[in-house]
């Protein structure tokens, strides 16, 4: 009898652990646990220790940490009928335990769905011009649509950010003649301009020297001595342009000479006939 008594002892001795084992929960930081008690929720309890009733109550743990959701790639057309490919990163966390747990019944697959058929959505009201210049204004209206879909759940959607953007060959080829053919036209405008720099700077130049001679002897001589440093070159002196206007004034006074001459002998040869 002694030994049956021992043994039933030791039976209940185990339920009872066995009933405390299943009655301590112990949550971490960063979750929640949701509790049912006969299927009616009371709440959410944690972090870190506390007891729940067996049988009668039960514990749902939810993660608050922020998830990543990884939006595969959508097909869709643009604004301006531009077939695109288009994959998008959404990341979120879980605000309020109840809700997530009791108002949908997978609340990281709603919310992929959810970004997917919004992604597609807002990309089709955009043209390809804004979805590839202007990709943060399309991210606010993608995280705010999301924001307002999933708040009944009780999940806060805290980004979204389009990835990648793929585009048709034909496509790329046309926007990159589109490029080089605004790059070709920029080029064209600083060469012009450079030209024209360049033509008021000689005008200047050109006005200095008209008022200053000198100034072009001097860079005469400035540019010989640039040639003469190369040996293999060969040099050619022209006279200087006050030399020229020396032997031009001469030429001029020997004409006027000649003429002073002829006319005072004409004079007097017109003297003589008279007497």
């Amino acid at each position: 009898m002694v030994g049956v008594g021992t043994f039933v002892l030791g039976i209940v001795l185990l339920f009872v652990l066995i009933f405390l084992a299943s009655a301590i929960k112990i949550v971490k930081e960063y979750e929640r646990a949701v509790i049912f008690r006969l299927g009616r929720v009371v709440g959410a309890r944690g972090p870190g220790l506390f007891f729940i009733i067996p049988v009668f109550e039960k514990a749902v743990i939810v993660d608050l940490r922020t998830r990543v959701l990884d939006v595969p790639v959508q097909e869709t057309i643009t604004k301006d009928n531009v077939p695109v490919k288009v994959n998008a990163v959404v990341y979120f966390r879980v605000v309020d335990p109840v809700k997530a747990v009791t108002q949908v019944a997978n609340y990281i697959v709603a919310t992929s769905q959810i970004a997917q058929t919004t992604l597609r959505s807002v990309i089709g009201q955009a043209h390809l011009d804004e979805l590839l210049s202007e990709r943060e204004k399309l991210n606010r209206e993608l995280q705010k649509i999301i924001d307002e879909a999933t708040d009944p759940w009780g999940i806060k959607v805290t980004t979204v950010e389009i990835k990648d953007v793929e585009l048709p060959g034909g496509m790329q080829r046309a926007m990159a003649k589109q490029a080089e053919a605004e790059r070709e036209r920029r080029a064209r405008i600083l060469l012009a301009e450079a030209e024209r720099q360049a033509a008021e700077k000689l005008r200047e130049a050109a006005q200095i020297i008209s008022e200053h001679p000198m100034a072009l002897q001097l860079r005469t001589l400035q540019t010989i001595s640039d040639v003469a440093s190369d040996k293999s070159n060969v040099i050619v002196l022209t006279l200087p342009m006050e030399m020229l206007k020396l032997f031009r004034s001469l030429g001029e006074a020997a004409e006027t000479f000649k003429e002073s001459v002829a006319r005072k002998a004409k004079d007097g040869q017109d003297e003589v006939s008279e007497e």
